[in-house]
């Protein structure tokens, strides 16, 4: 497989990425004690911050090797461990457990298709890819939740 002009073999590359993905999991600690929303936009930042710091890595993973069933196990749980967090770092698992856990899954993929098209076309700020990201949590989760009773003010997240 070739990468940025690169020669790299599937077996490295998975173990590259895995290590990029354990970054990833590093970076995005949530903090209890902190508002729903400030631990949703750090948890972004960081995420952001990763996708753009190994931009590289990210599309070959996602454009080019989306298809490896190693890669592919990868994304897969590094998403169910994003989404655990989400559940016990916030109230959010205080609703219908299983709608919350299907619309966070769905919110994540979202984020990291979004992420890729960020980094493939730069067509928009990151700001505008923030904005988004919470836009479209903000409706997967008010259909399933009340944000304004989670969140404790109007207007919900």
């Amino acid at each position: 497989m070739i990468v940025d002009g690169l020669r790299l073999e599937p077996a490295l590359f998975a173990e590259v990425y895995r290590q990029a993905a354990d970054q990833l999991l590093a970076a995005t600690r949530l903090d209890q004690s902190a508002p729903v929303m400030e631990q949703l936009s750090a948890g972004l930042d960081a995420h952001f911050d990763y996708f753009a710091a190994n931009r590289h890595t990210v599309l070959a993973a996602n454009r080019v090797l989306a298809g490896d069933p190693v890669i592919q196990a990868i994304i897969t749980g590094e998403l169910a461990e994003l989404r655990r967090r989400l559940l016990e770092a916030t109230v959010l698992g205080d609703g219908p457990t299983h709608l919350v856990s299907a619309a966070l899954t769905s919110w994540l993929v979202f984020v990291r298709v979004l992420c890729v098209d960020w980094l493939t076309n730069e067509s928009f700020t990151r700001a505008e890819l923030h904005g988004m990201c919470v836009g479209a949590l903000k409706g997967a989760l008010g259909a399933v939740l009340d944000l304004d009773a989670l969140t404790g003010t109007e207007g919900g997240l």
